[in-house]
């Protein structure tokens, strides 16, 4: 790993080609101190599919047959322990659900497990519950309204805000679908 300095870029202001409107983030790769662990978590509880595995090394998986959504494996973390406070790096990986029902079930499935939340937020485009993974890595669960709902500002910009998410209405939503 480079621990050369990062050579700073032209600020925004400066630089009149933005990246492409197609790019999108194709997958998160953690590394994890204990597969069986991790996926346990992520598709035990939270159902994503295991596409792949290599041993007690790597795993990858998905949702809806995908290659892979999530890489996990121990190459450099094997019993390894979650970064100290106030050390860079991921904050959280976001894991997006088409509706807002799929969101509630998603939270039925943490509650049945026993898995603490860290919030739960209405940002007014989205909303979105909080929690770590057992290698105390952020994760965000959320649905986004659709864009003509998103809340605007008089000029147009989006005015994202952060309200608490009523947990019970939401979970109201599972039962109903």
């Amino acid at each position: 790993m480079s621990t050369r300095p990062f050579p700073v870029s032209k600020p925004l202001a400066e630089n009149p080609s933005p990246i492409v409107p197609g790019v999108r983030i194709g997958h998160v790769h953690l590394k994890v101190a204990n597969l069986d662990r991790a996926l346990a978590f992520y598709s035990g509880v939270l159902g994503f599919e295991l596409m792949q595995r290599f041993g007690d090394q790597a795993a990858f998986i998905s949702a809806g047959g995908y290659h892979h959504h999530i890489g996990l494996n121990t190459w450099e973390s094997r019993g390894g322990t979650p970064p100290a406070p106030g050390t860079t790096g991921l904050y959280h990986l976001a894991i997006v659900y088409p509706t807002r029902a799929d969101l509630a079930d998603a939270l039925r499935r943490v509650i049945a497990a026993g898995v603490p939340l860290d919030g739960a937020s209405d940002h007014g485009v989205s909303e979105a519950l909080y929690l770590r993974d057992p290698d105390q890595n952020g994760v965000e669960l959320y649905w986004d309204r659709p864009e003509a709902l998103w809340p605007r500002k008089l000029d147009g910009a989006i005015n994202m805000r952060t309200d608490p998410l009523n947990l019970q209405n939401l979970l109201a939503e599972a039962k109903a679908a």
